[in-house]
């Protein structure tokens, strides 16, 4: 079986969740910019990754099991 890891994507984000968002299939070693890629969120708008609570980047990558939460930009005024 697969492994999967759990996806959060908050904000503006959220038209990119995948319905499989609580048990998204993954294949090991992926890393978050090729994630981003299958869900077809720009990687512009990706600004802070979290892999189980630690900031990561598109650089790091999934084994399966993971809680996986990405963020916008955050404006302010």
């Amino acid at each position: 079986m697969k492994p999967h890891i759990q996806i959060k994507l908050f904000a503006n984000l959220q038209p990119y969740m995948p319905s499989s968002g609580e048990k998204y299939h993954i294949n090991p070693g992926i890393s978050i910019r090729n994630l981003l890629e299958e869900l077809k969120v720009p990687q512009e708008k990706a600004r802070l990754i979290f892999i189980d609570g630690v900031k990561a980047d598109l650089s790091s990558t999934l084994d399966g099991g993971e809680r996986v939460g990405i963020f916008p930009p955050v404006g302010g005024g």
